[in-house]
């Protein structure tokens, strides 16, 4: 082992090298590349993305993207192609194959049977002139000066601009698909990032108690309403429920610091008028924005001007969306 070598200044060659190889990849976004995406677009198929080795892999994520932007997509292995999988491709399937060099033994094979099915045919190719490129009905150039490996074998720099090309090809259909965040969330609905995009307020607040106070409440009754209900304020409402204001713990803490005489105190007196407030049918992380815009940690929930219920940092904290 050469420890003498410096190795932030290896990793940094390796960046490099595979930031312009993909950056040169502009140069080959021509006709062959438009004309895949509009045969995709019109297709009734899906998109069946195949390869060997380290562009397996790669087909795989391919798919993943595609499948979750709106293009549905399968990954087939070209090795198991010829062994069965081959019955997974419909004739009005497009097929994606990829291949750094385009002349391995499985793709060779694999060509003929899917020609004869009447599949069109994409390669995804780091050599023009292979058996690949010259069978494909399109042919998108991946080609790399070399790879980021020092002796120019390990696929690195080829596989990340496979990658590249594969996430040009996706983001282009979902563009031309016009598809919305809403539709993005519908491929989502786990983790933090699909609840951003679904989970409205009123979906939050169903199991929070609703603290209500009316203006004349006295004092004792609205520090018992803040704690009996747990969410460190109560809303003051008419007889209506149309928001009048609120009462938060700080608000309780700041007034206990000025006055003496508290017994004759009722929630109109210290009650922050025009609070902040979000309608029950906003996304549950425009709550969490506006919390941390105005530094607060709960928010009135309204349905037009009546109090509905209180959405609150912990709330938004449970459900995975901080």
């Amino acid at each position: 082992m050469n420890i003498a070598k410096n190795i932030k200044q290896i990793a940094k060659d390796v960046l490099i090298n595979e930031a312009r190889a993909i950056e040169n990849l502009i140069h080959f976004i021509d006709n062959d590349f438009e004309d895949c995406v509009r045969e995709i677009l019109k297709s009734k198929g899906r998109v069946v993305i195949t390869g060997i080795g380290k562009s397996a892999i790669i087909a795989n994520k391919i798919v993943a993207t595609m499948n979750s932007t709106g293009t549905p997509a399968l990954f087939m292995h070209a090795a198991d192609a010829i062994h069965g999988d081959l019955g997974m491709i419909q004739s009005h399937d497009i097929v994606i194959c990829l291949s750094k060099s385009g002349n391995t033994p499985e793709i060779k094979v694999l060509i003929p049977l899917l020609k004869r099915r009447g599949s069109k045919l994409v390669a995804l190719v780091s050599n023009k002139n292979s058996y690949l490129a010259e069978h494909a009905d399109y042919v998108l150039n991946a080609t790399i000066s070399e790879e980021a490996c020092p002796n120019n074998l390990a696929p690195t720099t080829s596989t990340t601009a496979h990658l590249a090309m594969g996430d040009a090809l996706a983001v282009c259909l979902l563009e031309l698909r016009n598809f919305s965040s809403e539709d993005f969330a519908k491929y989502h609905p786990g983790g933090s990032l699909g609840k951003q995009l679904y989970l409205k307020v009123e979906d939050v607040i169903s199991n929070n108690q609703l603290p209500l106070v009316v203006p004349d409440t006295p004092l004792k009754d609205v520090i018992l309403e803040i704690s009996s209900k747990r969410l460190g304020a109560t809303a003051v409402v008419d007889n209506k429920q149309n928001l009048l204001g609120i009462v938060t713990d700080g608000d309780l803490r700041r007034m206990l610091q000025k006055e003496s005489n508290i017994g004759a105190i009722k929630a109109a007196d210290i009650m922050t008028r025009s609070p902040k407030t979000i309608d029950k049918t906003e996304f549950a992380v425009k709550a969490l924005q506006m919390m941390q815009e105005n530094n607060i940690s709960q928010l009135v929930v309204i349905d037009g001007s009546r109090v509905v219920g209180f959405i609150h940092l912990h709330d938004l904290l449970k459900e995975g969306i901080v």
